[in-house]
């Protein structure tokens, strides 16, 4: 990639020696014979990625035009060139910021090894930068305003918008989706969101417990109200007094336990375990399960009337094949969170590898992405992730419904052709019933009449 290099020196032989060399290493070449010319070259320039300067020029001294360049922009790299007996003056221009010398008489070898190591210094710093920015961009629009919610795709932004408008209730909540789609991000980001906000925000993972252990993890117990019992201990309830309680999986709460936070849920008041005394708390409840409930309703394994109590405000959440448009971000997301502490020189994923990705059922969705990007970083070499780093579901070794990823491909080509591929599976499962192709691809029935006829499939 060419860059623009400026060379300062009001030596013409040594000004059109370096500008010679610079050219043939591709790059162009902007020259001034002072100082001042320098300044103003480099004004004109915005996008110049390094300096060479003489350090002895009449006027205006390579240490001041360090000094100016440095207020123009602090981050474009300088180099110094000095002359025998001059060693000192430059060690003090590099104090003051400037990369590196360059001593007189120099080798075009040595100008080349310093220009690129610059340009890399140079590219490097811009990725960093383009990587905060984009780290910000994330924390601000996609998932700061929900907590780690990550998301740009239509299905997502309905999701955002519906914990807006629910946040703003103190109704129950009831979200539904298949295990890692995110139901306490999104139960975190309802409370954050709240006039509970200040609040405590308490969990309780009601599938975890047995029976005995979750009704003391409900309502607490009273010193020896049962064998182990030697202090008495607050409940969930009591805890997310003033704030949130969410019940996560639900739907593995034992029947005999329904009946107690029923009571519990309807008259805001509950007794600990061996006690007498009823304790009344103001707590919002937020529950969440990846259940059928209607179908365990009806089979009997869950109290309608707890069901409905629960239920007031329903909310399902996608399946990361449902939202392919945000794996990509995702993706970007989960390397700027792992990779500090996993593998820090690791900033991006090859185009290849993303296709991976893209192309994977993710049948654990958003927890199993960040659990193969963790994988993926682990074993990355270089300043990207690629194929090789892959885990082996990725690279086709685990996961026989994989597409296929075409090779020698641009990224927007890999995601169209995979694009074509998943249409194409979703309307031979749905033995081509358009409605329910649509249904299994997430889409409307108009867009996939659009895909359809681009794709020439039907």
């Amino acid at each position: 990639m060419s860059s623009s290099i400026l060379i300062i020196d009001d030596n013409e032989t040594i000004r059109e020696g370096l500008a010679h060399t610079v050219k043939r290493m591709g790059h162009v070449p902007l020259k001034a014979s002072s100082g001042a010319g320098g300044i103003e070259l480099f004004q004109q320039n915005p996008g110049i990625a390094f300096v060479i300067s003489d350090l002895k020029m009449d006027g205006m001294d390579g240490v001041a035009v360090l000094q100016k360049i440095k207020e123009l922009d602090p981050e474009v790299p300088m180099m110094i060139i000095t002359g025998f007996g001059t060693v000192e003056t430059a060690v003090e221009a590099m104090k003051l910021g400037a990369f590196d010398f360059l001593t007189k008489p120099f080798a075009p070898e040595l100008v080349r090894l310093k220009v690129e190591r610059a340009l890399e210094l140079r590219a490097a710093h811009n990725e960093k930068h383009r990587l905060a920015a984009h780290n910000e961009y994330l924390q601000d629009e996609e998932k700061g305003q929900f907590a780690d919610l990550v998301g740009g795709s239509d299905i997502m932004k309905k999701v955002f918008k519906t914990i807006e408008k629910v946040a703003k209730t103190d109704s129950s909540v009831f979200i539904w989706g298949e295990s890692g789609t995110g139901k306490e991000l999104v139960a975190r980001a309802i409370h954050n969101h709240s006039k509970r906000k200040d609040g405590p925000f308490i969990k309780v993972n009601c599938g975890a417990l047995t029976e005995t252990l979750l009704e003391s993890e409900l309502f607490g117990h009273e010193k020896g109200a049962f064998t182990g019992a030697i202090k008495t201990k607050m409940g969930r309830f009591e805890l997310a007094d003033g704030g949130t309680l969410f019940l996560d999986e639900i739907g593995d709460i034992p029947m005999s336990m329904q009946v107690k936070l029923l009571r519990a849920l309807q008259e805001q008041e509950f007794e600990r375990v061996g006690g007498e005394h009823a304790i009344n708390v103001d707590v919002r409840i937020v529950s969440a399960t990846n259940k059928d409930l209607d179908k365990e309703v009806a089979e009997g394994r869950f109290r309608e009337d707890l069901y409905y109590r629960l239920h007031i405000i329903p909310m399902t959440l996608p399946a990361l094949r449902e939202r392919r448009d945000d794996i990509g971000l995702l993706v970007s997301h989960f390397i700027a969170k792992l990779a500090p502490k996993t593998n820090p020189e690791v900033h991006a994923i090859a185009d290849d590898a993303l296709g991976r990705f893209m192309a994977y059922a993710w049948p654990g969705n958003v927890r199993e992405l960040e659990n193969m990007v963790e994988q993926s970083l682990v074993f990355a070499e270089g300043s990207e992730i690629g194929v090789d780093a892959l885990p082996a579901q990725l690279q086709g070794r685990g996961d026989e419904d994989r597409l296929e990823v075409p090779k020698e491909m641009s990224l927007p080509d890999i995601l169209e052709d995979l694009e074509r591929q998943l249409i194409l599976k979703a309307y031979e499962k749905a033995k081509g019933v358009k409605t329910e192709t649509a249904r299994l691809l997430g889409i409307k029935t108009s867009a996939l009449y659009y895909k359809l006829e681009k794709y020439e499939i039907a």
